[in-house]
């Protein structure tokens, strides 16, 4: 006996998708939505959990995509286009439940928006180191940024590492920089309560009018241009400062007086869009999360998931957990 309530269009051994939608600025609801035929090389994968993008989701959901950014800033497998209606989002982790060469169960990690179950070709999937956790698999976008904006500051054993911002992909940036030999790496905040934080990724904490000394990087990923301004009085002779954050439609003032001509800085933008030009040759999409995925195995990561949500629960909670200071990676539960 078929299911009255399930639409005509979706095979009966096939339960309709449920996703997450922005219709409008500042709302969302869950629909329902029919998957299609898996096709050659196509894998259904079940959601366990995905994690919700504070920053790029935020932006997204409160309709402040710039219109010359509408199709730079399309995620892999996002619906609709922007401003409105959108299905999107990038961090999810799920398993194998059908289709390709993949075994039944396979945990894999995927950039697809928040939905229950998912059709995707093979080539879309990146599967789970076996002693990763995939409720902290989430993170696995987060952490390829940090690795691409490492890449653009070219870091070196020894340097003096200054990393604005204790967000999610901040915090990841440091927990990076730390682990190279002989650096120095600092992160700062204007939100006292993440010096927790940072003690428990072993990471040195200062807030922004506690720093002192020159450095030679300085990352801003804090999405706030006087941190960019502090990174420029901060930075020494040829120091390399790169702006990691993105802020849509606001505007950025920045004052480019004072030192920052005769110290002869630079300043250079990081998009996990494009990777160097040094590594694109060897760095594929999928090598770079497969990599991020390694990264992830050290548990004190865990500290970087603030909450969590079950995903029938969302579209009562999202517009809270957007604008909450406390949030860093929120966690949605399938």
């Amino acid at each position: 006996m078929t299911n009255p309530t399930q639409p005509k269009d979706v095979p009966a051994s096939r339960p309709a998708a449920r996703a997450l939608w922005f219709p409008e600025r500042g709302a969302c609801h869950i629909r329902e939505e029919a998957l299609p035929d898996l096709g050659s090389g196509d894998v259904l994968v079940r959601s366990l959990y995905s994690g919700i993008s504070r920053g790029t989701e935020a932006t997204v959901f409160q309709g402040l995509v710039p219109r010359s950014e509408y199709d730079r800033m399309r995620a892999p497998f996002m619906a609709g286009d922007f401003p409105f209606p959108v299905k999107y989002g990038y961090c999810s982790v799920g398993e194998v439940i059908e289709g390709g060469t993949m075994h039944r169960g396979t945990r894999v990690f995927c950039l697809y928006p928040h939905q229950d179950c998912f059709i995707v070709p093979k080539m879309a999937l990146v599967s789970l180191p076996p002693d990763l956790s995939p409720g902290r698999a989430v993170l696995a976008a987060n952490m390829e940024t940090a690795l691409n904006i490492l890449w653009d500051a070219e870091v070196r054993p020894g340097d003096r590492v200054a990393v604005f911002g204790a967000g999610v992909v901040g915090a990841l940036t440091a927990y990076l920089a730390t682990g190279i030999p002989g650096t120095e790496t600092q992160l700062i905040d204007t939100n006292p309560e993440r010096a927790a934080l940072a003690e428990r990724l072993g990471l040195s904490f200062a807030p922004p009018g506690a720093l002192k000394g020159e450095y030679d990087v300085l990352i801003n990923a804090s999405g706030r241009p006087e941190a960019l301004s502090s990174a420029i009085d901060h930075a020494g002779l040829e120091g390399r400062i790169v702006e990691a954050s993105w802020y849509g439609e606001r505007q950025a003032t920045l004052s480019l007086g004072g030192a920052f001509h005769s110290r002869r800085l630079s300043i250079k933008s990081s998009q996990v869009g494009h990777v160097p030009a040094s590594q694109q040759a060897r760095w594929p999409l999928a090598r770079r999360l497969a990599k991020a995925l390694d990264l992830l195995g050290d548990p004190r990561l865990d500290a970087l998931i603030s909450g969590e949500t079950a995903f029938p629960d969302l579209p009562d909670h999202y517009p809270r957990i957007l604008q909450a200071t406390s949030t860093l990676c929120h966690r949605v539960r399938y």
